[in-house]
């Protein structure tokens, strides 16, 4: 049985290899167009340059995707930082993750959500 894992883990990164590259838009391939890169990976999936030259070189990698507003600046010290929204806008350093109960812009929009709700009333749901 151990002796079919080498060819069902080739397998296994030839499919995610030819998935991955199918779903990938346009945009994020690299080097190749898309179609190029389909015919490597399945030419050369068998001896694994295909597979793992898409997963090495042919995609472009980015960052996870959380929203942006769960995100902000780690913290200068005093005297380097710009005072004024100038301070929270900056592209340079990195972004540090918020909690929802820390991040201030999250707890306005549910301040502001709870205080439309008690001013139009309760819905029909929360009557029942």
């Amino acid at each position: 049985m151990l002796r079919y894992l080498p060819y069902l883990l080739l397998v296994t990164l030839w499919i995610y290899a030819f998935v991955d590259c199918l779903v990938t838009p346009d945009r994020q391939v690299r080097g190749l167009p898309k179609l190029v890169w389909l015919v490597i990976i399945l030419f050369f999936g068998e001896i694994m340059i295909g597979p793992l030259a898409w997963l090495l070189v042919g995609k472009r990698r980015t960052a996870a995707a959380y929203p942006q507003s769960a995100y902000r600046v780690a913290p200068r010290p005093a005297d380097a930082a710009p005072a004024g929204p100038a301070a929270q806008e900056q592209d340079g350093p990195p972004r540090e993750f918020v909690p929802p109960d820390d991040n201030p812009e999250f707890l306005r929009s549910l301040s502001e959500l709870i205080q439309r709700q008690r001013k139009d009333g309760p819905t029909p749901t929360e009557s029942d």
